[in-house]
């Protein structure tokens, strides 16, 4: 070995791994990781905002929303409390019929319509067709205008059926042999505007008047989420004089008017207005005939169909809840302008109504508007989607816009 390569050897000297060390290691790879998913992060982000942000700018939103204003709902207390009752109903038919909105009995036979144009009896427990007023084929949104509708449906002083269907008009129906005569028909423009949500009906003792509503003059029913959410005002009541065969606009600027009922004294009628969760009364005789007030406001739900008492009152259907405490849609959307034109931009109807908590209610009323009773089922895991209470012999009949049942509640039992 030479002298230069001994000079060129240098030794070995083992490495120290400190803790120091290990730790900037650590740092080093922790910040690289960290680096990778922000930008992982950011790129997601773009990938799922920019779609989002096209929407928001490009897409056409099929409503125009309104500014609605609400009072704080009332607080589901005393008489309003929850509680259990309605699941105390039994389903009738489950299965063998759809969307029974409204009902109507006469004797020991139960009248309905369905969701496929059918208005049927049921007698000694078996389902019969009485009548069709659209023609088939039924079963999806697009048909419903040419399948027909029957929603309001009552028994007149002669036995017959009258019946209001919101695409096709106002009928009288005979139950025994199925003739169905029209007696108002849509297309005919009233003060300039079609019917195009003709909705529920209710009739003088002698059957001489008809008072009904037209829910919407823009939207028909199978839209009517989005005249919720608008808040349109284009809703009427309206009298059909059997006699002159005239049709009379009444009340103008309602936001979803929906169950019409006449007081025992034929004095006044009540109309449940949807969207403002509110009842308002206009006066069809007496001193104080052509005025309207409010029979009653800022209701703990949204009511539909309103059906008389045995005790002098009313029972009212609803199938969505103003819950205090707790959450309601419609009215923290209200003053919410953007959110409404946001969600009808990315969002169906029917998802926007699965978002709706199920919550079924049923109220009595007073003569004079004072809450007496309150039946609910939170949840709505027996009586869903109610659209009508219908008390007949002790019972409660509750209608649905949507379920494949009728249910009855044995008042004596709640």
């Amino acid at each position: 070995m030479n002298e230069m390569e001994v000079r060129q050897r240098r030794p070995i000297r083992p490495q120290v791994v400190t803790d120091e060390a290990t730790e900037q290691n650590v740092k080093d790879r922790s910040t690289y990781s960290g680096k990778v998913f922000m930008v992982t992060f950011l790129i997601l982000a773009l990938l799922v905002l920019l779609p989002l942000l096209a929407a928001i700018f490009v897409l056409k939103c099929p409503i125009e929303p309104q500014q609605l204003s609400f009072q704080e709902p009332p607080l589901l207390s005393g008489i309003l409390e929850p509680n259990l009752k309605l699941r105390q109903a039994e389903r009738l038919f489950e299965g063998q019929l759809v969307g029974p909105e409204s009902i109507a009995v006469f004797g020991d036979v139960v009248y309905t319509g369905t969701a496929d144009g059918q208005i049927l009896k049921i007698e000694d427990g078996k389902i019969h067709t009485v009548a069709r007023l659209g023609r088939p084929p039924c079963g999806t949104r697009e048909l419903e205008p040419t399948c027909g509708r029957p929603l309001g449906i009552r028994v007149g002083p002669n036995g017959t059926l009258f019946v209001a269907d919101c695409y096709l008009g106002i009928f009288e129906v005979n139950p025994v042999t199925g003739d169905a005569q029209m007696l108002v028909y849509p297309g005919n423009p009233i003060q300039g505007r079609k019917l195009s949500f003709v909705n529920d009906l209710t009739v003088t003792q002698d059957g001489k008047k008809i008072y009904f509503t037209d829910s919407s003059s823009k939207w028909q029913r199978r839209d009517y989420s989005y005249l919720v959410m608008e808040g349109t005002d284009d809703g009427r009541l309206l009298e059909y004089d059997t006699v002159t065969k005239e049709v009379k606009v009444l009340l103008d600027g309602l936001r979803f008017p929906n169950g019409v009922q006449l007081s025992p004294a034929e004095d006044f009628v009540l109309v449940a207005e949807t969207t403002m969760a509110r009842i308002r009364r206009y006066y069809v005789s007496g001193l104080r005939k052509g005025g309207a007030d409010m029979f009653l406001e800022n209701m703990p739900g949204f009511p539909d169909n309103i059906r008389p008492s045995s005790s002098g009152g009313y029972w009212v259907a609803m199938s969505a809840v103003r819950q205090n405490p707790g959450f309601s849609m419609v009215d923290f959307l209200s003053q919410r302008l953007w959110l409404r034109e946001l969600i009808f931009k990315l969002l169906s109807q029917e998802t926007v109504m699965k978002l709706v908590p199920k919550y079924s209610m049923v109220l009595e009323l007073s003569d004079d508007g004072i809450y007496m009773r309150s039946f609910h089922d939170p949840n709505g895991e027996v009586v869903t989607y109610v659209s009508e209470a219908l008390e007949h012999d002790g019972n409660l009949y509750l209608g649905s816009y949507r379920s494949p049942f009728i249910c009855r509640l044995k008042l004596q039992d709640v």
